[in-house]
């Protein structure tokens, strides 16, 4: 058996290596390194994969996030709502921006936003919900979209672990994670479903306005070569990681169906456990498994981390931490019986390898440790 890891991306280079190997001797050969064809190409590839009016490339999934809440004009003290479960980024640009983070609990199957919880933290000031599609599920963007039109606020898809997802509203039609709101933002980060060799990112909008705002203050607020409309910053997407992107968009869907027959695979076998809750799927979204997490019952989560290391099978735990937890976001507002879930599951959730590599050998190997620990 072939050493199991927890993100294979040597494996699935190789299977795109001479595609990947001429653009990059290309592009070293023109020294078109920002700004290239590449990054206009995969542009406007991925505008019609997600059928969206403006995809606007950047430096990073962060950078994306801090731009799209830019571009639409929040200020100094207004109320941003996100999910308390869920890397600190989300919430790290709102509190750069210096406006008012709002975090709530997650709900207790999907691990996406709490409605109810929602409702209840919307107050005069809050202007904006920043969703974020965790492990590759779409949160319940209807009611969210619902929410927001009778509070009149923006809404943020934080779409980074979730790029390929379809979301199926109660009337039948289907829309991309991250093209739902008024504005989604992703990242390319080496690991993500889609991902570059480096950092890269990019912001989704339907609204020409927004889009233009977006195109400046990815660039330092220009629209004209040193004439500076708006205030801006330096984040763009490098021709080197939008050529690996422009290869890679035509494989998404195939990956996406890779990893969600890994996941039926590790469900099939894990679910005879009673001490082992699986992944729960939505009915108004498909799953991408950018991760595949467990909830771990009556059993020492970390324990079974430590043995899972110990026998040569890399996992991890996302999150240990709630962010309402972590020293740089602490706040007297926030108390501890709202977020009961986010607690719990920062207690019992493990997740496995989840990569297009993956094959049935390694990970029969990998659920037979995990049964003979839990039974």
């Amino acid at each position: 058996m072939k050493k199991i890891q927890m993100v294979d991306l040597q494996g699935q280079y190789q299977h795109i290596k001479d595609n990947v190997n001429k653009a990059f001797t290309s592009i070293l050969d023109s020294a078109y390194y920002i700004g290239g064809p590449e990054v206009k190409g995969f542009q406007q590839d991925l505008e019609k994969y997600l059928d969206v009016k403006h995809v606007i490339p950047c430096a990073n999934g962060t950078d994306a996030l801090q731009i799209a809440m830019m571009g639409l004009g929040l200020q100094p003290g207004d109320e941003v709502i996100t999910v308390d479960f869920t890397f600190a980024a989300t919430v790290e640009v709102i509190a750069l921006l210096q406006l008012t983070p709002v975090l709530v609990d997650v709900d207790a199957t999907t691990f996406n936003m709490d409605i109810e919880a929602l409702k209840k933290a919307i107050t005069p000031k809050t202007k904006a919900i920043v969703p974020v599609h965790l492990f590759g599920q779409c949160a319940n963007m209807e009611e969210i979209m619902k929410i927001a039109k009778e509070h009149n606020l923006f809404v943020i898809e934080d779409n980074a672990q979730a790029i390929g997802a379809d979301y199926t509203f109660s009337d039948g039609t289907k829309k991309k994670s991250g093209t739902i709101g008024n504005v989604g933002t992703t990242s390319f980060f080496p690991s993500k479903n889609l991902g570059c060799y480096g950092d890269g990112g990019a912001i989704f909008t339907n609204d020409d306005e927004l889009a233009h705002t977006i195109r400046g203050i990815v660039n330092h607020g220009m629209y004209t070569r040193y004439y500076h409309d708006v205030v801006g910053v330096n984040s763009r997407l490098d021709s080197l990681q939008a050529a690996v992107l422009q290869i890679k968009l035509p494989l998404l869907d195939s990956y996406c169906q890779a990893r969600q027959k890994a996941a039926k695979f590790y469900s099939d076998a894990l679910s005879v456990s009673d001490k082992i809750e699986v992944p729960v799927i939505s009915d108004f979204s498909t799953h991408v498994f950018h991760q595949y997490t467990l909830k771990i019952k009556d059993v020492d989560r970390d324990a079974l981390h430590k043995h899972l290391l110990d026998k040569g099978i890399p996992n991890a735990i996302y999150y240990p931490v709630a962010l309402h937890n972590q020293k740089a976001y602490q706040d007297s507002r926030y108390n501890e019986s709202d977020f009961k879930t986010t607690n719990e599951l920062c207690k019992t959730v493990l997740s496995l390898p989840m990569h297009t590599e993956l094959d049935q050998e390694q990970q029969q190997f990998i659920v037979d440790t995990i049964l003979e620990f839990c039974s």
